[in-house]
Parts: structure tokens; sequence; C-alpha cells
């Protein structure tokens, strides 16, 4: 390997104090092979070092709206043992004392010598003059309770950020390079992985995550833990390491890089996306690198998060932009675990990010990881569940349940997740979050009931009579339950009817066979409002049926109709949103139990005349 003028590895300091104040750069055009430069990056705490940097040619892909990637190689400091290291990504590269770019790709795995690729400083400039405020087509998450392949699918979906800088080698024109070296090192070249530290995660939640981020570009480490920052600690710059943070509080998840330039302000940081989801809102930290993680395959720094020093509002193809200032709002979440078997209560708190994906699946992780590490893990447990999520300038949504059984904690967790899903991704409007407030009572044993029976205690029934409606349901261990509720029969009720007592999902399940389409919500008064009105496993739900067909024209049940009146509606072609029902509801009540109920029975009731 050349070795360089050992000039080159002057103190960090030193460095620093060479740059003029105002850093000019050096346009791609004026770049060429055998340049020799230097780097800034940080190897240990928060000392800047500086690194050799020798240009070995230019990589410019004219096959289509891909980037320039400038190839080098580079030396000193530990890279010669450790490579291109994992949380070098946005290390700004001088020459001549202006700035040419980033360090942001590396050669993949098991390279014999440190050959990195660089952003060129004009490009990451250009995608960070174009900051509109514009809504992203973001995936959504997966439906909760989700598998560990289920969200290693949507992360994948969302981020394609490991792609190699060419996808085939004759996408690229190498400048400086051999042809075949040049075609070669394209397809080769990807993002250097991000280090994303997670502390306060479950093994099993982190495993998850860990699970879901393989392959996506990024690397999962246990960090030092949250830092303050030391009286004295100059203003962030160039060089440093910098922080994006996703989760804070007793539990933390954000990804580590390198900051490329402060200007005026405004930092540019990674050379490489993060996650490449456009405008964003993301808290922007200091860090301090704890140590380095040797590897032959890819080394890595193990970093630590400092506080909030800014807003990342960017992250783009080409790195990750933010401005100096305050920290954006995040959601806090709170969390109160009673054990009364045990006497105990522990309260969690801790933030996630404001975004469609990240909120509901940080929620559902940051929760799942609280039961986990203080709950029963294995066998059937119960919980009963109390949440509110407030909607800022709107109602809150809130609801109470009961999951019981060999993965209540999942659906306990997905439960809350799943109403973030539809809020955050409605169409109607944008909405923000003000906080997420959790009660949970655990229990180590299940409480769980299955419906056996049902009857009536009234032998004729007339239109107009008030009967009583018994169920009986079996629950753990042999024990029974009995509940009852008061059936009003309508006035105009007449003929042979149908009782139907079920449990939600096999309700929810027959409406669904029985639409032919669903309406959507038309504002967001309606979307709380469904929410808050959504079927829990702790209740019976009671639904008095007749036989004569109906419809829900405009989100609104008109049950019973006469032929010719359906035959008017289905004929109507002005947009009534007319779905036509095979049975009509005649009256519907709810049971509120303290056992998560399963099962449906259906009883047959022939109204006499009055």
């Amino acid at each position: 390997m050349r070795r360089i003028a050992p000039i080159l590895f002057l103190a960090a300091g030193l460095c620093a104090a060479a740059l003029p104040a105002a850093t000019t750069q050096m346009p791609l055009d004026e770049v060429r092979p055998g340049m020799r430069g230097v780097g800034l990056t940080v190897f240990d705490g928060t000392r800047r070092e500086e690194f050799g940097v020798e240009v070995l040619g230019v990589l410019r892909n004219v096959m289509g709206p891909r980037r320039n990637v400038i190839v080098a190689r580079l030396s000193g400091g530990p890279l010669a043992e450790t490579g291109v290291i994992q949380g070098m990504s946005g290390s700004p590269v001088y020459i001549d004392d202006r700035l040419i770019g980033a360090v942001s790709y590396a050669l993949g795995s098991f390279p014999r010598e440190p050959i990195a690729g660089i952003t060129p400083i004009g490009e990451m400039a250009a995608a960070d003059a174009n900051r509109a405020e514009v809504a992203r087509a973001a995936t959504q998450p997966p439906a909760f309770p989700a598998t560990p392949a289920d969200l290693q699918a949507v992360i994948g979906a969302a981020f394609d950020r490991m792609r190699p800088f060419a996808r085939q080698p004759d996408h690229v024109r190498a400048l400086g390079l051999p042809p075949a070296s040049g075609q070669r090192l394209g397809t080769l070249l990807r993002p250097i992985a991000t280090p994303v530290v997670l502390n306060g995660f479950d093994p099993q939640v982190r495993q998850l995550w860990t699970a879901a981020f393989h392959g996506g570009g990024f690397v999962t480490a246990v960090g030092a833990g949250q830092t303050s920052r030391p009286d004295g600690v100059a203003p962030l710059q160039a060089g440093d390491p910098i922080g994006a943070t996703l989760v804070r509080g007793d539990l933390t998840m954000a990804g580590t890089g390198t900051v490329t330039l402060v200007d005026d302000g405004r930092v540019y940081a990674f050379g490489h996306p993060f996650y490449n989801l456009g405008p964003i809102r993301f808290p922007m930290t200091r860090a301090s690198v704890t140590t380095l993680l040797p590897s032959l395959a890819l080394s890595s720094k193990i970093a630590a998060i400092g506080e909030v020093v800014g807003t990342l509002d960017q992250d783009r193809s080409t790195g990750i932009f933010g401005v100096l200032g305050p920290g954006p709002a995040m959601v806090p979440v709170r969390v109160r675990l009673h054990e009364p078997a045990r006497g105990l209560t522990r309260e969690f708190a801790f933030e996630v990010v404001e975004d469609r994906l990240f909120t509901p699946l940080l929620t559902y992780t940051g929760v799942l990881s609280t039961f986990l590490s203080w709950t029963r893990e294995r066998g059937a447990s119960t919980y009963a569940l109390s949440s509110t999520t407030r909607v800022r300038g709107h109602a809150d949504v809130a609801f109470e349940d009961i999951y019981s059984g060999d993965t209540a904690l999942f659906g306990a967790a997905g439960a809350i997740a799943n109403p973030l899903t539809t809020l955050l991704n409605n169409r109607v409007a944008p909405l923000e979050l003000d906080g997420i407030d959790i009660e949970i009572t655990s229990a180590e044993r299940p409480r769980t009931a299955t419906i056996e029976r049902v009857w009536l205690d009234a032998p004729r029934i007339r239109p107009g009579d008030a009967v009583r409606l018994h169920v009986l349901a079996s629950g753990y261990g042999g024990a029974e339950l009995v509940e009852t509720v008061t059936v009003d029969i309508p006035r105009h009720a007449a003929g042979r009817l149908q009782l139907l007592v079920s449990d939600a999902p096999q309700l929810n399940a027959r409406e669904l066979r029985e639409s032919r389409s669903t309406q959507a919500p038309d504002t967001v008064e309606q979307i709380i409002r469904n929410l808050n009105a959504t079927r829990r496993n702790n209740r019976l739900y009671v639904k008095l049926l007749s036989s004569r067909p109906g419809a829900i024209v405009r989100g609104t049940a008109m049950p019973a109709l006469p032929p010719s009146v359906l035959a008017v509606l289905e004929g109507d072609r002005s947009g009534s949103g007319l779905r036509r029902l095979s049975q009509a509801t005649l009256g519907e009540w709810e049971i509120r139990t303290d056992h998560a109920v399963s099962g449906s029975r259906t009883l047959t009731v022939d109204i006499e005349a009055g």
C-alpha cells in the first residue's frame, strides 16, 4: 500500500485551525487521479483525527439519473487494520484545504485495502437545496402483531439503500481508472453500513430489529448509553460524530455517522441516505466513539449518543441534512405496568419520532420490550389494557381491553400500535400526536372464556317486549361465566328473527363477508369515532337480525327495506354509496366482561302478532 507523508497526520486540532473559516469547495471537474488530501473523523471519544486520502479516479454514471463517486484509497490511523469503518459515513475529505466530499461507500466485505467511495460535496449541496415540504409515499407498517418476517419485509421494502453504485458494469464510465477496473468498482461499491445504537430493548426485540435491518445497510449495536455534553466543548463541526435519534428515554435507538460540513447553521452528514425518507423531523444529536470494533468483514464504531443539537429535516440519496438549534417535538409514550400478585408497579417513559412509518413500529416494539422485560415471557398470561392516544386538536382515541393466552402480550402491543397507523396514514388530513398513555395490569394465568349456550327467559315474545338474554361461557379451569342483557324487541318486528351472540373477530369476519365495499371516513372525527368503536376482546356482541334485506347508504344503516325502495336505491347512479345487506339489523347490544371471550351462537326467535 502506498504511504503518504507524515505531515498528513497532524492532530485534529491543528487540522481544524488550518482550514479556512468558510470552507471552500472543490468542484468535481477539478478532481484528478493522483491527488492527495486528508480526511477528518473520530476514532476514539470526541477527538477528531486526520487520515490520508489518495484519489484513484472518478466513476461517472451516464446511463440514468444516478450520481458520480470519487474513488480513493484511505490510509493512516487504524485504517490499515480495520479498513473502511462503519460510522465513518460523512467523514469530510479535503484537497488543498478545499472540501471535495464525504466518505460514504465501501467495497462490501473482506476488502484487502481501504478503498472508499466519496460523495461529491456539490451533489450533497444540490440535494439539500431542494427542501420542499412534500408528502412522501411512505411504506405503511404491517398490521400488528407483527412477526419478524413481517418487519423484515416492510423494512426491506421501505429502505432500498444498500444498492451498489451501479447495477451493471456498462453503466459506469471511469475517469482515471482502467475501464474494466472502474466498471468492477461501480458494482462493488455500496453505502457504508450505518451503526444503529439499541439500548434498553429486550433481547428478543433487539433480535427482531437486527433481523429487520439485516441486509438493509444497518448494523445494530449496544451503545454506551446517553452522554451529556462536557463544559467547554466546541460547537458541532466537520469530522464530529453525529446521531440521528428515533427513540430516546428508557429506550434508545439512533443511527450514527459523521458530520461533513457545517455551513451557517446548516449541517451535512453521512454522504448517503439514513433511510432515504425525504423530508423528516428527527432529533440531531452529538455522539462520541466509545471504541472501534475491528472485523475481517466490516469494522464498526461503537458510539454513545449525546445531547440534542438540532433537527434533521432531510434524508436524501446523498446524505442527511439539518439545522442547528432546538430539536423537533417527539411523541411521548408512558407505560404504567401493574403486577398485583407481587404488589409491584413500574413506570416507563420514552419518546418516539413522529413519522407515518416509524411511530407505529417504534411504539409497538417499545411497548413490547417493556412487557417482555418485566412480565412473564412464556406460558399463558393475561393483560388488562387501557390506552389513550392524544390527537392534537381532536378527541382522544381511547379503549380498554383484555388479552389472554400464550401470545397475549403481542396482541396487547399491537392494539396500541394499529390505531397509530390509521391516524398517521389517513387520507383526510395530517395529524399530530401529543402523547400515548398506557396502563397495563398483568396476571400470570389465563382469563379466557368460550360461549357455550344462549337462551331467553320469556316463553312468548311480542313486538315491543323487553326480554332478558342469558349467555353461559366456560372459563379457564372449569369456571362458569353467566352474563345477561336486556333485548328490546322493536314494535315493527314480525315473523322469525335471529339473535346472534358473538365475539369480536367472528362478528367482524361475518360483516366483512356480507359487505361488498367499505366507505372510507370523510373526516378526522369519523376516523377517531370508528377507532373508539372498534370491537374488543372483553365484550360479547348481540345483534337482532331480520331476514328482510337492508342497505347502508352513505354510512347510514337502513334495515328491512321494501323491495321497491331497494330497487330505487340500486338504480340511483348519482353516487349514493349503497351497500346492500343480506340481513337487516334491528338492534345491537354489547356485554362487557372481565374475560377475553370467544365463540358465537345463534338463537331463533318467533315474534307473535301483537
